[in-house]
């Protein structure tokens, strides 16, 4: 079973180039499965119903997400009404939606996606390894193809992680620096591993946003707008390959497709 993992999707750009490129991708990669983290996907940062639809549209099975996932108010009831959109596991029971789903492939394999957020420098949720532990234990109950979307800051946090659950899932990728690394494994116990799989959305940015920008605050110390950028759009993703009687692991590989034209910013777009 061949599975595609998409770094945070960022603004428009992001979704273009998913719009634009994923249809061929799951032909030319033999794609079984897609999962993208959406938390910067509407205007930057959080996730909107009709930016969902856009994504589930070109292709995408399951939408994983971070701290930013409350920044637009309809994404309570989206996260309340789509199961295929996650949130968190760790966040307080009472917050809409939910952190891990089961859904079946086009083939009809059932694969489980957990979603988790670490700690060290971010917000004091729930433990991230105890809650990991819990919903792979749940989704264990339906399928052993289970993905891990460790949102953090720390790459400590994320490799710490990745050792956590060795042998209990598929695959463990972290998402939130925007930064891809060059350190994907199989882990001894069969886990596929990243500590960042890395943006989709415009490079010549700093993280996704406009240069001039950032640099003026940097520089300044004082409040700066801060616009999604529309220069050199790249898919940045996690190919993995697992055999879904075990859950275990065969292959893992880095993917990067760039997008040759701008495709630029709408204002909260």
């Amino acid at each position: 079973m061949r599975i595609l993992l998409i770094g945070d999707v960022v603004g428009r750009p992001g979704r273009v180039i998913v719009q634009k490129l994923l249809v061929g991708l799951r032909d030319e990669l033999r794609l079984d499965f897609v999962i993208a983290n959406c938390e910067n996907a509407a205007g930057g940062a959080g996730i909107t119903p009709s930016t969902a639809d856009e994504l589930f549209s070109a292709g995408v099975d399951v939408l994983t997400s971070g701290n930013h996932v409350w920044k637009k108010r309809e994404a309570y009831d989206l996260l309340r009404r789509d199961h295929r959109v996650l949130r968190p596991a760790n966040y307080p029971e009472d917050c809409p939606g939910g952190g891990s789903v089961v859904v079946e492939s086009l083939g009809g394999q059932k694969v489980g996606v957990v979603n988790v957020m670490g700690r060290v420098f971010m917000e004091p949720l729930a433990c991230p390894f105890k809650t990991a532990e819990r919903e792979v234990a749940k989704v264990r109950e339906q399928t052993p193809v289970i993905i891990v979307d460790m949102h953090a800051e720390a790459t400590s946090e994320k490799v710490a992680m990745g050792w956590f659950l060795d042998g209990k899932v598929s695959c463990v990728f972290g998402t939130h620096s925007h930064v891809p690394t060059a350190d994907e494994r199989l882990l001894p116990g069969g886990s596929a591993f990243i500590t960042d799989v890395g943006m989709t959305g415009p490079y010549d940015s700093v993280i996704g946003r406009r240069v001039d920008q950032i640099l003026q605050r940097f520089l300044t110390s004082m409040p700066v707008k801060s616009e999604v950028a529309d220069g050199n759009v790249q898919l940045r993703g996690l190919l993995i390959e697992v055999d879904p009687p075990t859950g275990k692991a065969t292959s893992v590989e880095r993917i990067t497709k760039v997008l040759h034209e701008v495709v630029p910013s709408l204002a909260g777009d």
